[in-house]
């Protein structure tokens, strides 16, 4: 059996990269909330902006957080190495979200040294029903 991973960097260094690195996450008020072996939480804030016809978040706001947790997961996991690029993403809506905070938690499936598999669990706050199921790979810099 192999050993859990352990993150090398802590949720308020991942975001700090995420922030500097990209102005959008900004934009969004994205937040790494927790950094656990193998895995990383981001917090995406519900705001007007998010709700598309129907009353329900949008599909590009959930790809937003599937990304950006597939990110921080990698960061916390391989360090400051923001070249890290997704190579693919993959996404089933499975239920409504709700006009609320937007939680995504990434779990590294597999950590190379050139690629990273990882899958998100996309949850409304306050919710454990699943909104959305993704999964994804990050090339990494060698």
């Amino acid at each position: 059996m192999s050993r859990p991973l352990q993150p090398v960097l802590d949720a308020a260094e991942v975001e700090r990269i995420i922030s500097d690195g990209l102005p959008m996450s900004s934009f969004a008020q994205m937040a790494v909330t927790e950094v656990k072996p193998g895995s990383a939480t981001i917090r995406i804030p519900f705001r007007d902006w998010m709700i598309r016809p129907g009353g329900t978040i949008a599909g590009p706001v959930l790809m937003l957080a599937a990304d950006s947790a597939m990110y921080a997961v990698i960061l916390a996991h391989i360090g400051d190495q923001v070249m890290a690029v997704t190579s693919s993403l993959t996404i089933n809506f499975l239920s409504r979200p709700r006009p609320v905070d937007v939680v995504a938690e990434g779990r590294i499936l597999k950590l190379g040294r050139r690629l990273a598999v990882v899958e998100v669990l996309i949850k409304s706050e306050g919710d454990d029903t699943l909104v959305a199921h993704v999964t994804g790979s990050y090339a990494l810099p060698s």
